[in-house]
């Protein structure tokens, strides 16, 4: 199974969403969105613009930690 985007509202009534893995573990929550449109169109972006993301350490000097 792959993983999947769950859409949900929180206590103020905003939509967010989160990335959760095949295991089921949440791998990231997204910001508040006042509409769901606004929420799926978040979630396109993700899809469109990240899925070939680098890594960017910033806590550590020197080149990036390699990958477990």
């Amino acid at each position: 199974m792959a993983g999947r985007y769950v859409i949900t509202k929180d206590e103020r009534g905003d939509f967010r969403f989160a990335l959760v893995a095949a295991s089921g573990q949440t791998v990231a929550v997204s910001e508040p969105y006042r509409t769901k449109p606004a929420c799926v169109n978040g979630i396109e972006s993700v899809r469109r613009i990240a899925p070939d993301a680098t890594i960017d350490d910033r806590t550590t000097p020197g080149p990036p930690s390699p990958p477990d």
